[in-house]
């Protein structure tokens, strides 16, 4: 037996998906072997690429276990786990660039305070996020570690935190 077709039903309508793209034409590194010297922490390492979802508040977040200075006093490395934390606004910052940035700090004689606010200066100047948190994890000396955490937030969010006292 067979039913009778029910023509009052609304065939289902096709969404049309939209292919996935990334502009890529604006980085250098990405698929290179041959990187620039990286000596020096600059923010000309930072490329960045527009955020494919801009109407969208999201995080992204880095991590690495591999981050290395050094230290004013000593010259000895240390060692530490830098997380970086942030809702983009227009930008998002390429990972490869990122990596050669956070390479760039490996023969500074810098402390940790301040290579951890360098990085949150650098990276808020080259993407202007609503939100950024940049962690410093640094390995113990002598028993006592070290964490340094350095935060902003955009103008576009000040608004919306209500001050604290």
């Amino acid at each position: 037996m067979t039913m009778p077709h029910n023509r009052s039903k609304k065939s289902p309508t096709l969404r049309i998906i939209k292919p996935l793209f990334s502009d890529t034409k604006d980085l250098t590194f990405l698929g290179k072997t041959q990187l620039p010297a990286t000596e020096i922490p600059s923010i000309n390492l930072l490329e960045t690429f527009a955020n494919p979802a801009p109407g969208r508040k999201y995080e992204i977040c880095f991590s690495t276990s591999e981050f290395t200075s050094m230290c004013p006093v000593t010259g000895q490395p240390d060692f530490a786990t830098i997380t970086l934390r942030y809702t983009p606004n227009k930008r998002c910052v390429e990972s490869k660039a990122y990596k050669l940035y956070l390479r760039s700090f490996r023969n500074q004689g810098v402390f940790a305070e301040a290579i951890v606010n360098r990085m949150l200066d650098d990276l808020v100047t080259v993407l202007d996020p609503y939100s950024m948190t940049v962690i410093g994890d640094f390995s113990a000396r002598g028993g006592i570690g070290l964490r340094v955490e350095a935060s902003h937030i955009g103008k576009q969010n000040k608004n919306s935190f209500k001050k604290q006292g």
